[in-house]
């Protein structure tokens, strides 16, 4: 069984999630989406929205026009559905969903009750399509954001089940139409079983995260119940084509009768290619979106970084530590700190910076202004300015260099 040490199994995953080597730039926007296999979408938009973000970390100061045209574009090259969460996902992979599909018709419940109207939705789509929430009465009742109305609710079931699809937006409203209008007549035909759908994403997921825990993959899916046994059944076979290993430092699985650790046992699983050569190449150093595949599993972002992570957004404010939307800060391979970004005008704010402890200021004031200054540039602002740090001599530092 290959043995890796926790410091290899941290910069091979980097290179899988296009941080670290220059391959993760090949094929811009839309290479960068099928080597992560999906990115995850989000309302909040502090700098930018999410999934523009993380197109930034990893091909630096790609224009923002040219990432909405890469995910949603005409003839369909993505659509969106449930992954992690809600997600922009490669064309290709449509095929691969009919698992969940098929548990949402047979639940027929989503959040909602679903509506009677539905079919009377879908024929609409069918008669007149494309259409946006607001060509069929708007989204909301007129009370809290999860008062959906009942067209809302419709569509986005009829989305769930695979009737309509959304592979375009227009003023980030999602545009339903018939999945047999825009999915490839190719892809529409392919009918996976469940085990098929599983085994298949569970490899994507592998050569997306480089080396992964069960756990790891099973929170990249979303999977539970049957879907999650079938995937025990395909990293215990080999079926989902992943290499188990042993990372130093990572937990042991347990084993036997007597639920002891074994050094016989796996306690993560790679992507074969990954383990054919040594990462090589520059770090990116770049804020990090809270919801970036590279640290969706908080529990994985302590274990591969030692960052302990949490969005404090639904904190409330007099309770919070670091700020709203804290962005981690990636340089030389490793997340060094965090910052709560905010904008005036044309000036990026850094309500906040924070440095890891036992970091020093000496030694990344630079990484930390380069990381600023950057995303300020892409942005649209000519100007930084901090105003609190810790420890509290950085946010000097840091104007220092950033004045430069």
């Amino acid at each position: 069984m290959t043995e890796l040490t926790a410091d290899e199994a941290r910069r091979l995953i980097l290179r899988a999630q296009g941080l670290l080597g220059s391959d993760g730039r090949q094929g811009g926007v839309q290479g960068m989406l099928r080597r992560l296999g999906a990115v995850q979408l989000d309302t909040i938009s502090v700098l930018a929205r999410s999934h523009e973000l993380v197109a930034y970390a990893r091909l630096g100061a790609v224009g923002r026009p040219a990432v909405e045209r890469a995910y949603w574009d005409a003839p369909a090259r993505s659509f969106e559905y449930w992954c992690h969460a809600a997600c922009i996902l490669p064309i290709e992979n449509w095929p691969l969903f009919a698992f969940r599909r098929r548990a949402y018709r047979e639940r027929r419940f989503r959040w909602h009750e679903v509506p009677d109207s539905v079919d009377k939705l879908l024929q609409q789509v069918r008669d007149h399509g494309p259409l946006t929430t607001a060509d069929v009465g708007g989204a909301k009742n007129g009370g809290p954001w999860w008062d959906w109305s009942d067209s809302k609710i419709g569509l986005e079931w009829l989305l769930d089940i695979g009737e309509v699809v959304c592979t375009r937006r227009v003023g980030w409203r999602r545009v339903y139409d018939l999945a047999e209008r825009v999915v490839p007549a190719g892809l529409l035909a392919e009918d996976l079983t469940d085990e098929e759908c599983v085994v298949r994403l569970a490899g994507i997921a592998g050569r997306s995260l480089g080396i992964a825990t069960r756990a790891d993959l099973i929170d990249f899916l979303r999977l539970k119940g049957r879907s999650a046994a079938i995937l025990d059944e395909a990293l215990a076979s080999g079926a989902a084509g992943l290499t188990p290993v042993r990372v130093a430092g990572w937990p042991a699985v347990r084993a036997g009768r007597n639920g002891s650790a074994s050094r016989s046992v796996p306690n993560a699983w790679a992507d074969p290619a990954a383990l054919e050569s040594e990462p090589r190449g520059r770090h990116r150093t770049t804020l990090v979106s809270p919801f970036d595949s590279l640290i969706w599993h908080r529990g994985r972002t302590e274990r591969v970084f030692g960052f302990a992570y949490q969005l404090e957004l639904y904190v409330p404010k007099h309770k919070r530590v670091h700020g709203y939307f804290t962005m981690p800060v990636l340089a030389g391979g490793r997340l060094i700190g965090r910052v709560d970004p905010a904008r005036e005008g044309t000036t990026l704010v850094a309500r906040k910076v924070s440095l890891e402890p036992g970091l020093t200021s000496a030694r990344w004031v630079e990484a930390m202004g380069d990381a600023l200054r950057s995303a300020a540039t892409w942005v649209g602002c000519d100007t930084v300015r901090v105003e609190r740090a810790d420890p509290p001599e950085l946010a000097e530092a840091l104007n220092t260099t950033l004045a430069r």
